[in-house]
């Protein structure tokens, strides 16, 4: 957390909630005529934009008005749960042919390259 950051949300924020992973989402205390209140996320640990789930994206982004509930909005059946972004990791997806897969064999082109006789 950076001590400038630390400082303004003492001074000027107010907790509006936090969400599963205990990030915690603040917006600025006192309303200015013709602008909006500030809002801004506290990460619990790596400061990881798509560490923060749809509902408080919606709220940040001035999508929506009021916070989404404790415990989020309520989810359709085919809606996924939220995963933050595995780039970079050992979980992150890597298609078949990839030279990042590890073990096993890797599956051979669908194409033969020209080579002059």
């Amino acid at each position: 957390m950076i001590l400038g950051t630390w400082l303004f949300t003492k001074m000027r924020g107010e907790l509006v909630g936090t969400d599963m992973e205990g990030n915690r989402y603040f917006q600025e205390k006192r309303a200015v005529a013709g602008r909006r209140r500030k809002r801004w996320v506290m990460y619990n640990g790596e400061a990881e934009a798509t560490r923060v789930p749809p509902d408080w994206h919606g709220w940040l982004h001035h999508t929506t008005d009021s916070p989404p509930p404790q415990g989020g909005l309520p989810r359709r059946t085919w809606q996924k749960e939220h995963v933050r972004n595995l780039s970079g990791t050992d979980l992150a997806y890597r298609p078949p042919g990839s030279t990042l897969v590890s073990g096993g064999d890797k599956p051979k082109p669908a194409y033969e390259a020209w080579r002059p006789s």
